[in-house]
C-alpha cells in the first residue's frame, strides 16, 4: 500500500507515519529526515538546504522530487510506503502523480491530521522548555510559526487535490497518540475492503 500523510508542522506525522510503518511493514519515507541527514553530514545537497531549512521555507520541489524518486525505486519500498512531508505543494502532488504513474503505480491513500494551530505552538512551548536542549534550527517556535503559515499557503490546497482524486481521508489528530493510531489503522482496513490488499 502506497500512502501519503499529510498535516501541518507539529502535528505528530513524523510519529505516526513512523509507527504506521513498523505495524504494516511498509517503508517510511521522510523527506525531512532525507534534508536533515544531508545537512548534518555537509553533503552538497545538505549546504545547498541548510539555510533554507533553517529560515522555515520549503526546499526546491526539484531537490524534494529528486529524493523520492531514489527512494520509490528501492527494495525496501516494494511492500509499500508512507510518506511524510511530502507532497507540500499541489505541484509536488502532481509531479509524485505524475513518478508513480511512470512506473505504474498509484497512490491507495492520503491521511490528513487536522489539527489546531494554537495548540500546536503551546505544544512546541512546552516541548522546547521540557527537553532542556537547544532546538534544532528549523524547530523553534519562531521556525514553527513560519511553517505553518508556509502550510496554510502552499500544503493545505494539496488536500483539495487529493480530495478531487477520492482520496483523501481526514484525521483528529489533536487526539492521543493510539487513539490516532487506531484512527488511521481503521481507515487503511475500510480501503483494504475496496480492493487494495497490499
Amino acid at each position: 500500500m502506497r500512502l501519503v500523510l499529510l498535516g501541518p508542522p507539529g502535528a505528530g506525522k513524523g510519529t505516526q507515519a513512523r509507527r504506521l510503518a513498523q505495524r504494516r511493514g511498509f517503508a517510511h519515507l521522510s523527506t525531512g529526515e532525507m534534508l536533515r541527514a544531508a545537512v548534518a553530514a555537509q553533503t552538497a545537497l545538505g549546504k545547498k538546504v541548510q539555510a533554507v531549512m533553517a529560515s522555515g521555507e520549503l526546499v526546491s520541489d526539484a531537490t524534494v522530487i529528486a529524493l523520492i524518486a531514489q527512494q520509490v525505486g528501492e527494495a525496501h519500498c516494494r511492500r509499500g510506503f508512507v510518506l511524510d512531508g511530502f507532497p507540500r505543494t499541489r505541484a509536488q502532488a502532481q509531479a509524485l502523480e505524475a513518478l508513480l504513474q511512470e512506473r505504474d503505480l498509484a497512490l491507495h491513500a492520503v491521511l490528513e491530521l487536522q489539527v489546531d494551530e494554537a495548540a500546536l505552538l503551546a505544544r512546541m512551548r512546552s516541548r522546547l522548555k521540557e527537553s532542556g536542549q537547544a532546538p534544532r534550527a528549523d524547530d523553534t517556535e519562531e521556525a514553527l510559526a513560519t511553517r505553518l503559515k508556509v502550510y496554510r499557503r502552499q500544503t493545505a490546497p494539496v488536500s483539495a487535490f487529493y480530495q478531487e482524486r477520492g482520496l483523501l481521508r481526514s484525521l483528529d489528530g489533536m487526539q492521543p497518540i493510539d487513539a490516532v493510531s487506531r484512527a488511521m489503522d481503521d481507515a487503511l482496513d475500510g480501503i483494504k475492503t475496496q480492493g487494495y490488499a497490499q
